[in-house]
């Protein structure tokens, strides 16, 4: 798995170091690790990338799903997906997503210690073009009494 991060990532790199404006001529792997056009590529298509939870109290819990579909050519992998702080977990997906399909990223967010206005970001890599997406989950926290 980690040999399939690393040579994404280094493809992307590559890719990105040689990419004139024309976004059609980008180079992205698909499932098997073979390089493959921007045309072809998979695209993540979330229904919505920010979920607002409104005023909670200090010490509670907000999960939430962030559904998203593989509108691209290619099965979709997501290699990895993280938060700003260990207060926010999200939990993805490990198997390839087919072109059509439908997924899921399950985000936790523990409001233990953080009063006030809430934007945590969730970073999400994958093999889409592009292969970074971001995910907000913002409300307000109120102290404990």
């Amino acid at each position: 798995m980690k040999r399939l991060i690393l040579s994404l990532l280094v493809s992307v790199l590559l890719a990105a170091c040689g990419q004139n404006k024309d976004s059609s001529t980008a180079v992205v792997l698909d499932s098997t690790g073979k390089a493959v056009s921007a045309v072809d590529a998979p695209v993540i298509k979330f229904e919505e990338e920010l979920y607002d939870f409104g005023v909670i109290n200090e010490g509670e819990s907000v999960k939430y799903e962030f559904k998203f579909k593989n509108v691209g050519k290619t099965p979709l992998i997501i290699s990895n997906a993280t938060a700003t702080c260990g207060c926010t977990v999200p939990e993805y997906p490990t198997t390839p997503i087919k072109p059509g399909d439908e997924g899921k990223i399950k985000v936790i967010f523990n409001s233990q210690g953080k009063v006030g206005i809430q934007d945590k970001v969730v970073s999400i890599i994958s093999n889409a073009n592009p292969y970074l997406a971001t995910l907000h989950v913002v409300g307000e926290v109120k102290a404990k009494k």
